[in-house]
């Protein structure tokens, strides 16, 4: 790669607006293909827009590992948490309108919304539901949330169960449900659901005709990605999530040639080739700063602080103020980044979940346009992943040694049988099968988990979807008797382990 490195030297003694860095015109491609190949990627659609002209918008690789069918410009992937700037911009409009005021307290709008401290629920505002400032743990809550049956009116009511460790206000924690709420509060102003609303707002007036409120039926698209994952074992296919109870969190599905005209409306505040879209006033509304994530200077980036407004980062980035936001579900890990004072923006759209090379080449991208010395961002963060995946590599195999081992738990297979309860989730049955047990969710149709004894009255839970993950799962015994089992899933959801007792 050093004739990477060459080229950019000999562009940074050029003028910075003076051409497109060699790094876009003679060496995205090769570095996009060596990354993906680095990163087991089957395929990765890109668009780069500057000065009010798509610069880059393609794809590269395939939809699906193994088969012939490419990814271009209009290959459909699902975005995810980069639905929640449409969220934002959406309420936003709606205060700009007077129809509602986002200092509004949510009990104005859903009067029977609690949150765990009744404080923060005579307190919480549109707002604080907007910026992730609850005080909650990021994700907590999204196991019982993700891939469920649960509507959004009741994840909604489920968020009073939600003990926050952190401060209401003070602490920053991405809270998807917090978004739900937000969304739910759409249809009690305008009469038209979150999705209703959004597309009618801004992806139809955008002219976005290959973009989907919903993730229900994306498996039946033509050209759409397919969703993969090598995280707890090789690259596989998985199934694509169903999360349109997080809707207004993250159900979007589109494409890049779509997401460059939502680029291209925020680089010029609000309009679309001359046609206004939105008020400045509700592009500039979500940009501002609610919650400061970070306030120390990074060691790796040319980037200082770091907040949240309505559904969007803020950071400097050598001397530029970036906006952005990341999505990921299960199988895709996407972003949308923008720098109105460059006049530029990004969209990079992956179908692999276990990978940072999505961000890699966004940071590659800046640092080529904004005048960073060139380091390759992709080999910093594949350094960082190789220890990680060979880490997760010795605890599968260390979990699959206790399992080989066969040995018996002091109690019949049936004395762990039965159903347990979290007061969050709901339930979970557990029936013996073979030389384990099999167990099925109250709320995830689509998902079921093998329990294999290793020891210590612990087994080893491994979900039907690889993305869930494969852990240690243990029973807690009293005089005999069980009581209680804790189930872990992939931190890609939830962090905390959840407490189920019988």
């Amino acid at each position: 790669m050093k004739y990477l490195l060459l080229t950019f030297l000999a562009f940074t003694t050029l003028p910075l607006h003076a051409q497109t860095p060699t790094f876009v015109t003679d060496s995205l491609d090769h570095y996009v293909q060596r990354g993906m190949a680095d990163w087991q990627i089957p395929g990765l659609a890109i668009a780069v827009v500057k000065d009010g002209k798509v610069i880059v918008s393609k794809g590269f690789g395939v939809r699906e590992a193994g088969k012939n069918e490419p990814v271009d410009e209009n290959t459909l992937f699902l975005i995810a948490s980069n639905s929640k700037l449409f969220t934002g911009t959406a309420l936003a409009k709606l205060e700009d309108e007077k129809k509602l005021s986002l200092n509004d307290k949510v009990t104005k709008h859903l009067p029977d919304f609690r949150l765990y401290d009744p404080n923060a629920t005579a307190l919480v505002t549109v707002r604080d539901l907007l910026c992730h400032r609850l005080g909650t743990k990021t994700f907590q809550g999204d196991f019982t949330f993700w891939d469920t049956d649960l509507p959004r009116a009741e994840v909604t009511r489920r968020m009073r169960l939600l003990k926050p460790p952190g401060q209401f206000r003070q602490d920053y924690g991405y809270c998807n449900s917090a978004f739900v709420t937000a969304g739910e509060i759409i249809p009690k102003i305008t009469g038209q659901s979150w999705e209703q609303y959004v597309e009618t707002n801004l992806v139809r007036p955008l002219g976005m005709t290959n973009t989907y409120m919903l993730t229900a039926g994306a498996e039946n698209r033509t050209n759409i990605a397919r969703p993969h994952t090598n995280s707890f074992g090789p690259l596989r296919r998985i199934p694509y999530d169903m999360v349109d109870n997080l809707a207004p969190a993250g159900s979007m599905v589109s494409c890049v040639k779509d997401l460059s005209k939502w680029l291209m409306m925020q680089l010029d505040s609000g309009r679309l080739n001359g046609q206004r879209i939105v008020p400045w006033s509700v592009v500039r509304n979500t940009r501002d700063v609610n919650i400061v994530t970070r306030s120390r200077k990074s060691t790796v980036f040319p980037t200082h602080v770091q907040g949240y407004g309505l559904g969007v980062f803020m950071t400097d980035y050598n001397g530029r103020q970036v906006y952005w936001h990341t999505g990921g579900a299960f199988g895709f890990v996407t972003n949308t980044c923008f720098v109105p004072e460059e006049n530029l923006a990004i969209t990079i759209l992956t179908n692999n979940d276990n990978q940072n090379f999505f961000e890699a080449l966004r940071y590659q991208i800046l640092d080529a346009y904004l005048g960073v010395p060139y380091t390759n961002r992709s080999n910093f963060f594949l350094t960082q992943a190789r220890a990680g995946a060979a880490q997760e590599a010795q605890e599968l195999k260390a979990l699959a040694e206790r399992v080989a081992k066969m040995n018996k738990p002091a109690q019949p297979l049936s004395a762990f049988a039965g159903t347990y309860r979290n007061e969050l989730y709901g339930t979970i049955t557990l029936k013996p099968s073979g030389a384990g047990l099999d167990l099925t969710f109250e709320h995830h149709p689509n998902l079921t988990a093998r329990l294999d004894y290793m020891d210590n009255d612990t087994f080893r839970i491994t979900y039907s979807n690889q993305a869930f993950g494969v852990f240690p799962a243990k029973f807690t015994l009293s005089d005999g008797t069980v009581k209680s089992v804790e189930i872990k899933a992939s931190d890609f959801v939830e962090y905390d382990p959840y407490l189920f007792e019988r």
